[in-house]
C-alpha cells in the first residue's frame, strides 16, 4: 500500500534520486515498525536499507566512536546531543513515533490491577521480581517513577537488570521475573508475554523516536527520502498495529 501511494504520487513526488544504500542506526523501540516499513520503502524507491538495531544509548556510543551511518533513529535527547556535536544535521530532526510505557506479564498468568496509581503500587510491591533493560528508555522512566511513588526501598531487592528489553521479556516469558517494564512496541513482538497494561495516566510516560541525517552526507537525498517515508500518513496503520502512534 505504501509503495503504491508513493508510486502514484499520493505521498509526494516519486523519488528521482539514484538508487542508494542507506545505513540506519535504529532503536529497538521502533524495530517492529521498521521491519515492516523498510521492505516497502525499498520496493517503492529501489534504495537498499541496512539497519543496525540496538539500545539508543549503545548506538549513540557507536556514532561517537566514528562508525559509519546515514540515518539515526534514537531517543530525543541523544539526537539533540548529536546535533549539538555537529554529527546530525539539525534541519533533518524529525519526530517519527512514540509508544506508551507498559508492564509485560507472562501469557496465562493472573493479571493484577494497575489501572490506578494505588493499584499499580500494590502490584509492584506484591511482585517477586521486576525486570528492565539497564540502559534502555525504560530504566530512566521506571527509576523516576519509583522515586515519585516512594517505592525505591521496597522494590530495590526485586529488580533484575538486563542488557536489552528482549532479554527482560524473555525473563518474564520463562517465569524468572514477574513483570517487565517496556514500551508497548517492544512487548508485542516477544513470545510468551503480553501487555498487562500501560501505566495510569497520571504517571504514564512515553518513548519517543526521533530521526536525523548524518551531517557529513553531501549530495545524497536518499536518507531524507527515507525519513519522509517513515512520517507519511500511510505509515500510521503500521505504527498503531505495532503499538506506536504519533504525538
Amino acid at each position: 500500500m505504501l509503495a503504491l501511494l508513493l508510486a502514484t504520487g499520493m505521498l509526494g513526488q516519486p523519488s528521482v534520486s539514484k538508487a542508494a544504500e542507506i545505513r540506519v542506526f535504529c532503536s529497538n523501540g521502533i524495530r517492529a515498525v521498521m521491519q515492516e516499513v523498510v521492505p516497502q520503502f525499498e520496493k517503492a524507491t529501489k534504495h537498499t536499507v541496512i539497519v543496525t538495531y540496538g539500545l539508543s544509548a549503545v548506538l549513540k556510543r557507536q556514532i561517537d566512536a566514528g562508525e559509519a551511518y546515514d540515518v539515526a533513529v534514537l531517543t530525543p535527547g541523544l539526537i539533540d546531543d548529536l546535533i549539538k556535536q555537529g554529527k546530525i544535521a539539525g534541519n533533518t530532526r524529525t519526530s517519527i513515533a512514540r509508544s506508551g510505557m507498559a508492564l509485560a506479564i507472562g501469557v496465562g498468568v493472573t493479571r493484577p490491577d494497575i489501572r490506578t496509581t494505588e493499584a499499580l503500587k500494590r502490584t509492584l510491591v506484591a511482585a517477586k521480581s521486576i525486570t528492565y533493560a539497564q540502559e534502555g528508555a525504560s530504566s530512566g522512566f521506571f527509576n523516576e517513577l519509583v522515586h515519585k511513588l516512594a517505592l525505591a526501598d521496597a522494590l530495590k531487592s526485586k529488580i533484575k537488570l538486563t542488557t536489552t528489553g528482549a532479554e527482560a521479556g524473555a525473563l518474564v516469558a520463562g517465569g524468572e521475573a514477574d513483570l517487565a517494564v517496556l514500551p508497548v512496541s517492544e512487548i508485542l513482538p516477544i513470545r510468551g508475554v503480553e501487555v498487562l497494561g500501560t501505566f495510569p495516566p497520571e504517571v504514564q510516560g512515553y518513548i519517543v523516536m526521533v530521526a536525523g541525517v548524518n551531517a557529513g552526507i553531501k549530495g545524497n537525498d536518499a536518507p531524507t527520502e527515507f525519513i519522509k517515508f517513515l512520517t507519511a500518513p500511510a505509515t500510521l496503520p503500521v505504527l498503531r498495529k505495532k503499538g506506536m502512534d504519533r504525538e
